[in-house]
């Protein structure tokens, strides 16, 4: 499969969004709202649930299942409150000593005249310097598209799978045809050059392991389970040095540092 092809996949609205994951791994979810300044993002959505009885703060990207609910949930593209709202949940999630687990699929942060005014570079920078130092452990799935900022301010984790059909980029191919040839319309011949399939990301060391999607939620569920079982043995001082040391090898192998 041509990696647009595996863009396309990404993009499909029939795909599970974040309600399904929760519905179908976790018992007990409370959702819980607003980023305690301004007001409530649905585009975000989170909160504490059980997971195999062990209590788990959970964060996603949230998608619509037609065009109404899209609209509602602006698409999956958070404004600071959104990323605000995770970073309160992140927080609490090590005050009380909770593992987070995230769920990915956005096609960016909104890049709206409002966002910038409310502080949205601020927010997704904020996000990212918490993340790389929480105290507990975080686990990142990326179910559909995973582009940009957006994408990162939630995934900064110390284990990433990636669907077989998801993708995961600094932005989209048509962005990048656009800003590198001016032409958008060159979007496929972008996303062969981008790398920004599961495979791609697996190879560079980026994602961790890629989860198939045949009984995808069991297979979700056995991921998280493994991932948990590992990171859950380790001290707070050795999950941030291990993430900072994940994360700087990425500046050694592509930057030359």
């Amino acid at each position: 499969m041509k990696a647009f092809d595996r863009v396309l996949k990404a993009r499909e609205i029939a795909r599970p969004k974040i309600t399904d994951y929760v519905e179908a791994l976790f018992t007990d979810f409370f959702e819980l709202r607003g980023d305690g300044l301004k007001k409530e993002d649905k585009s975000i959505y989170g909160g504490i649930a059980l997971f195999h009885g062990e209590p788990v703060t959970v964060i996603g990207h949230r998608k619509g299942k037609d065009a109404s609910e899209n609209i509602d949930c602006n698409f999956a593209m958070p404004g600071p409150e959104g990323y605000r709202k995770a970073l309160r949940l992140m927080r609490q999630a090590e005050k009380f000593k909770r593992p987070v687990i995230t769920f990915v699929d956005t096609p960016g942060a909104y890049p709206g005249l409002e966002a910038e005014m409310f502080g949205q570079s601020q927010a997704i920078s904020e996000s990212l310097a918490v993340m790389s130092r929480l105290r507990t452990p975080i686990v990142t799935v990326v179910t559909g598209e995973g582009s940009s900022g957006g994408a990162l301010a939630i995934s900064v984790a110390d284990r990433i799978f990636m669907l077989e059909n998801a993708i995961y980029s600094v932005l989209s191919p048509e962005g990048f045809a656009s800003i590198l040839w001016h032409d958008s319309s060159r979007k496929a011949e972008a996303a062969e050059v981008m790398k920004l399939t599961a495979d791609d990301l697996l190879k560079f060391g980026v994602a961790d392991g890629i989860i198939s999607e045949d009984s995808i939620f069991a297979n979700v569920d056995k991921a998280l389970c493994e991932a948990l079982s590992v990171l859950k043995k380790k001290s707070p001082e050795e999950l941030v040095e291990e993430r900072y040391r994940k994360y700087r090898k990425f500046d050694e192998r592509f930057c030359g540092a």
